[in-house]
């Protein structure tokens, strides 16, 4: 939490900015229904951002799924020796999906704050009697909230197009928890790149070159054995490999969804450690 910030308006005492964990907690649902409400009257956003995970889903679906043979259970992924128990394609992609959507999901957040950099609201907030951590915090969580209502809806395709779930519903809800939890990790790297351009373009256009290697030379769309040699090195310690991978463990119920779990659990601890702090530095140093 932020320490107490003092202003100085233009008469009387300096007014006494944030302070207590309630105010503070107020100023971050704020901040997360302003942007909430902006994303109700910007219809678009939404649309777009759910139109491109749907033609993931129909692409790797249909063009490609039928060139990719996936093996069920330990080993089908980045841990262990592969099996030689196939399964549906539609299965291994729907949680590659998942990560996939909430990971460019989170480079709104970026985009959101360069924009308010830009335009001067993040000055604006400023000069409000609110904690200065609110705005970041603000942010992550509408976008989270937004990840969440895109991860639900790229279910509902999912099951359209012949996704099943292999477990029961307390897995499936755990699995879908974990994809939006490491999607606000990644909100926190987004911020930070956001904070650093400071202009919508930039941001957006930064976003992709540190995604792409991470969703595509990962397990989330083909099996670990079918990357080049080379790349597998990469594959095998690649956050997205690891996540997707715990979620096709605990929605197909195989029996080391534990140590799938906890390695993600682990790698998303690490990525707020190491980015959360950095943002706020970079927030600070930035208004």
């Amino acid at each position: 939490m932020d320490a107490p910030a003092v202003v100085a308006p233009a008469s009387g005492p300096p007014v006494v900015q944030g302070g207590t964990l309630g105010h503070t907690v107020t100023d971050i649902l704020a901040v997360t229904k302003r942007n909430l409400i902006r994303y109700a009257r910007v219809p678009t956003l939404i649309v777009f951002s759910t139109i491109q995970p749907v033609m993931f889903v129909l692409l790797f679906r249909y063009v490609f799924g039928s060139a990719i043979v996936p093996a069920r259970g330990f080993g089908s992924g980045v841990f262990g020796t592969p099996s030689f128990h196939p399964y549906p394609y539609v299965d291994y992609l729907m949680p590659g999906i998942f990560v996939q959507t909430v990971i460019f999901g989170s480079t709104q957040t970026g985009v959101g704050l360069a924009e308010d950099l830009s335009k001067g609201m993040i000055d604006r907030f400023r000069s409000l009697p609110m904690a200065r951590s609110a705005v970041l915090a603000g942010r992550t969580l509408s976008d989270t909230v937004r990840n969440a209502f895109v991860v639900v809806l790229m279910a509902i395709v999912g099951y359209l197009v012949g996704f099943r779930l292999h477990a029961n519903v307390f897995g499936a809800l755990v699995g879908i928890i974990l994809a939006i939890l490491f999607g606000l990790c990644f909100s926190w790297i987004s911020a930070l790149i956001g904070l650093a351009v400071r202009d919508v373009e930039s941001a957006q256009a930064a976003s992709f070159v540190w995604l792409f290697p991470l969703v595509f030379a990962s397990t989330a769309f083909v099996p670990l054995q079918a990357l080049p040699g080379w790349l597998q090195g990469w594959a095998k310690i690649n956050p997205v490999s690891v996540t997707v991978d715990s979620l096709r463990a605990l929605l197909e119920g195989w029996p080391n969804s534990t140590y799938h779990l906890a390695t993600t659990l682990a790698w998303a601890i690490g990525i707020l450690v190491v980015f959360v702090p950095l943002s706020v530095n970079r927030y600070r140093r930035s208004v």
